[in-house]
């Protein structure tokens, strides 16, 4: 697992992904995995995720802020692995949205439009990721 921040051929697997995953914990040890609906690139230290229905994901992350993202690259044929603490949540502001537009078009492409709402940007501190590549 590498300490460094991300490299920015991430950026790639932000735009292909057709979702990514995060696993999170409770105080008690009870795992939770969902799908994102995005994930955004601030910088090579932090990431932002779409906060919009995930009622036992958050209260997980506010219980225990350390979570696990994967993400798969179907162009690079690549599978990210990126562990990160929860910073704080943005609900305006040029990430949210940019965020927002994006959960928009998404939800005007899958017929879901007024139901995917963003509530907020979570704004995450990278800690370390790994890759593997397909066919490993």
């Amino acid at each position: 697992m590498s300490a460094q921040g991300l490299p920015e051929s991430i950026k790639a697997a932000f735009e292909a992904a057709p979702g990514a995953s995060i696993a999170t914990c409770s105080r008690d040890g009870v795992p939770n995995v969902t799908i994102l609906s995005k994930v955004y690139w601030v910088d090579a230290e932090h990431l932002a995720l779409s906060f919009q229905f995930f009622n036992k994901t958050i209260k997980n992350v506010r219980e225990n802020p350390f979570v696990n993202v994967s993400i798969i690259d179907i162009v690079a044929l690549q599978h990210w692995n990126i562990d990160m603490e929860y910073v704080r949540s943005e609900t305006e502001g040029p990430i949210f949205d940019e965020m927002d537009m994006a959960i928009e078009a998404i939800a005007s492409m899958t017929g879901m439009k007024g139901i995917f709402k963003l509530r907020a940007a979570d704004i995450y501190r990278v800690h370390g990721y790994s890759t593997i590549p397909f066919g490993e």
